[in-house]
């Protein structure tokens, strides 16, 4: 037939007589294929008379496709109206209708237009051009169309093809059963190493094979100068088979429209011995083919004219099981969640199942979707597959397990720690019921989960490696050292002590060290509730383990809660462990809340006590306002606590406010005291301040205090202020003036030029501390010469100290005054010579 068709003069389609306004929806194609300017803003009904149009039998029958195939000259009939078959395409392309009310129209449409066009470029005289597609692409185009005999859904594209099956069972033979045609088919296009079921009465093969998923797809693009065509960009998953395909072939390809439409998240995958590609759909427990075998149109290599099969990798191979199903109503695909409802067994009844093919099946598809990171679906397949179980988890389903165990690890490389968390708890449950505790299987599985609490903690490198021996171990079944264990309690939650708990009792040692460890935890009250709850017989409750739960500032009290709720009888609280309690730095009065309302009768607030309170650097003022408030009747504040509080770094003006506030009519405010404020290098301007604001008489701005100030490398503007509030009851003394220039602040020297200049005296001592400065000893020598060099005595040891510093300015500065009578000497030269600098200047 493809022959006469081939040879005739032209070959008219005739589409049947006129109706449902098609004169007006062969003219509209007519017009748009003369306009460049028309587009698809046509009318509503208009747009509903062309797919009217396109809805005639003609486009869904499969023998017709031989007429247009293989014709040099195509017109396009309909009633009494006719127009040429190039026409015809180019004007539909143009419309660019919308087919979303007319699921599976589009690809009927698009594969024969494809072939009407083609007319145009085949040549008028000679024999039967060869066919220029496989039989595997015409399959894929053309096997969801209609035909009375079901063999001829193959037979009428042999003609068509370029391949020549003669040697396989497809040639034409209607007395071939056929679900044999249909089995030899798929070997044909696939490979023959598939495995095949096919029934006479269903147009539906079911493929078993091991296979790679390649990746997904990401968009599909028509391609509007061809409507023939589209364009699917690839996703390729980060393995070495993938990634080898995506160099070889690229990310972008090109193929002709299909009888099945390719959607956004379906799969690329190579069956085992297949040349090419297949692109599936993920079903609840199989995969549904989409297009068997992908052809490129384009390749990513030039000089590629055909695929070539990859090498085969075991290494990441599954076990796929793919329903390539010619039945299956098109507009059922896209209805939401049908895809992940449909069972095989829905689709063909006569499938074999039992529970263990079930769980076989959902296990496989868990494990490719994990492939391509769909981790959420592979987890419901999980899921169903131990539900589909009934609870009498057999022997026989142990593969299930191995399989989610594989994803629950690839979940974890992938840093979805809740995911992977959830799977292998699943399979430890089962594995202890089944296998038992002890299995090594069992262990395993426990082992995997303990390493992704492991990295999901994000411990650093030192840690990680040393926590690698307590995977180790637990694989083992041997006892977890004592180190590994107090790691395992300071720094993680309880899911992990719960996990470790469940090993064999000699093989999870807790001892003093341990509940000290967990003590210091973070989540240590989650942590110790259940170490105390599970081995509560082993633990001896020490002053130690109070003490470290009293100062642990993350957990809010919360250790030391639940070891006085539960252990409260056999704990002594003494002074030692209230100290802790008050140097808690994130959280110490709430710590003391605690103590004090759970066991306030025993607790006894020292000076010690309140002095820890006071040097505690982020919470001390608010233990000591607790302190104050709750037992304030039996403090007295002494000298020393108010020394603590002006010496603390960090929190001093807190604490100092607190003291002043509540108890400033007591506090007495020395020398000592001032000092230390002055010396206090971080907050010591604002305890200054507090101390002149509230006792201001009673602050006695000595040398030694001043002195205190100017060592205190931050306190660049204090000079300033003690000289303004109390300077003028300060005598400046030259010790004091050395101080200063020793400091390198010129800033200071010039106010006290300014302040107190008439009591300033500059010594050659004076002259020589500046000199010595290293960092500021030009601008302190300029300014002192400056402002009183007719004081400065130019002495030989003092061009010696700035010949040593290597200052060529200081030394010329100098030079130009000193008198007559001082010479240079050796000893001058020689610091010139032993400065860093350069001795010739």
């Amino acid at each position: 037939m493809a022959k006469i068709y081939g040879q005739a003069n032209r070959v008219i389609v005739y589409l049947g007589e006129a109706a449902d306004d098609s004169d007006q929806a062969l003219e509209d194609i007519r017009v748009a294929a003369e306009d460049d300017s028309v587009n698809s803003s046509n009318n509503r009904q208009r747009q509903s008379a062309i797919f009217k149009l396109l809805e005639r039998p003609w486009f869904r029958r499969i023998w017709v496709l031989q007429e247009v195939a293989a014709a040099r000259r195509i017109l396009i009939m309909c009633g009494s109206v006719e127009m040429s078959g190039y026409a015809f395409c180019s004007g539909l392309n143009k419309l660019q209708l919308s087919y979303d009310a007319y699921p599976g129209l589009q690809s009927l449409t698009r594969s024969a237009t494809y072939l009407i066009r083609g007319a145009i470029f085949r040549p008028k005289y000679g024999r039967k051009p060869p066919g220029r597609l496989s039989l595997g692409e015409l399959i894929d185009m053309y096997h969801t169309r209609e035909a009375t005999e079901r063999h001829d859904k193959v037979y009428a594209l042999l003609g068509m093809s370029s391949d020549d099956p003669s040697g396989a069972v497809l040639s034409p033979n209607y007395t071939l059963p056929w679900k044999e045609l249909l089995q030899g088919l798929v070997k044909y296009i696939l490979s023959k190493e598939v495995s095949v079921v096919t029934w006479n009465e269903m147009e539906i093969a079911v493929i078993k094979s091991k296979g790679y998923i390649l990746g997904r797809v990401l968009t599909v693009e028509a391609d509007n100068a061809r409507y023939d065509r589209q364009h699917v960009k690839i996703a390729f998953n980060n393995t070495p088979s993938s990634l080898e395909y995506g160099r070889e072939f690229g990310d972008r390809w090109t193929l002709k429209a299909s009888a099945k439409s390719i959607q956004q998240g379906d799969f690329i995958c190579l069956l085992q011995e297949a040349s090419k590609p297949t692109i599936i759909r993920a079903f609840k427990d199989h995969f549904a083919v989409i297009i068997m075998a992908v052809t490129f149109q384009q390749s990513k290599r030039a000089e590629s004219d055909r695929q070539t099969p990859l090498s085969w990798n075991n290494d990441f191979t599954r076990d796929l099981l793919l329903v390539w199903d010619w039945e299956k109503s098109a507009g059922l695909q896209g209805r939401a969640g049908y895809e992940s409802s449909v069972e095989i067994n829905t689709l063909v009844p006569e499938y074999l199942e039992t529970a263990s093919n079930k769980v076989a099946r959902l296990r496989n598809m868990a494990l490719a979707l994990g492939d391509s990171k769909q981790h959420e679906e592979a987890e419901m397949r999980v899921r169903e597959a131990i539900e589909s179980c009934g609870g009498a988890f057999e022997k026989d389903n142990l593969h299930m397990l191995a399989g989610i165990d594989s994803l629950a690890l690839e979940c974890k490389n992938q840093g979805e720690w809740e995911r992977a968390e959830r799977l292998f708890l699943q399979v430890i449950r089962i594995r202890k019921c089944v296998q038992g505790f002890d299995h090594k299987d069992t262990l395993n599985s426990i082992a995997n989960l303990a390493s992704t609490y492991i990295y999901q903690h994000n411990l650093w490198t030192g840690r990680q490696g040393m926590m690698a021996s307590l995977t180790d171990r637990i694989r083992d079944n041997v006892q977890i050292t004592e180190e590994d264990v107090a790691q395992v309690a300071q720094w993680f939650d309880e899911r992990m002590i719960v996990l470790l708990l469940d090993l064999k009792r000699d093989n999870f040692p807790v001892n003093e060290v341990v509940v000290k460890a967990a003590a210091r935890n973070k989540s240590g009250d989650r942590v110790m509730k259940i170490l105390l709850e599970q081995r509560g017989d082993e633990i001896k409750i020490t002053e130690e383990i109070v003490k470290v739960a009293a100062e642990n500032g993350q957990s809010d009290g919360r250790v030391m809660k639940v070891l006085l709720d539960q252990r409260g009888d056999e704990i002594k609280i003494t002074e030692e462990i209230v100290k802790a309690a008050a140097k808690n730095e994130a959280s110490g009065d709430r710590a003391m809340k605690i103590l004090l309302k759970q066991r306030g009768d025993e607790v006894k607030i020292t000076e010690e006590i309140v002095k820890a309170a006071a040097e505690n650097w982020e919470s001390g003022g608010r233990v000591v306002k607790v302190l104050l408030e709750q037992r304030g009747y039996e403090i007295k504040i002494t000298e020393e606590i108010v020394k603590a509080a002006a010496n603390n770094k960090a929190g001093g003006d807190r604490v100092m406010k607190v003291l002043l506030d509540q108890r400033g009519d007591e506090i007495k405010i020395t020398e000592e005291i001032v000092k230390a404020a002055a010396r206090n290098e971080w907050r010591g301007e604002w305890l200054m301040n507090l101390l002149l604001g509230r006792h201001g008489d009673e602050v006695k701005i000595t040398e030694d205090v001043v002195m205190a100030a100017v060592r205190n490398k931050w306190s660049g503007k204090w000079l300033n202020l003690l000289l303004g509030r109390r300077g003028d009851k300060l005598k400046i003394t030259e010790e004091l003036v050395k101080v200063v220039a020793r400091s390198g602040r010129s800033k200071d020297v010039a106010l006290l030029l300014d302040r107190r200049g008439d009591e300033v005296q500059i010594t050659e001592d004076v002259v020589m501390a500046a000199a010595r400065n290293e960092w500021s000893g030009d601008w302190l020598m300029n300014l002192l010469l400056g402002r009183r060099g007719d004081e400065v005595e130019i002495t030989e040891e003092l061009i010696k100290v700035v010949a040593r510093s290597g200052r060529s300015k200081d030394m010329a500065l100098l030079l130009s005054r000193r008198r007559e009578g001082v010479k240079i000497t050796e000893d001058i030269v020689k610091a010139a010579v032993e400065s860093k600098q350069d001795p010739r200047k």
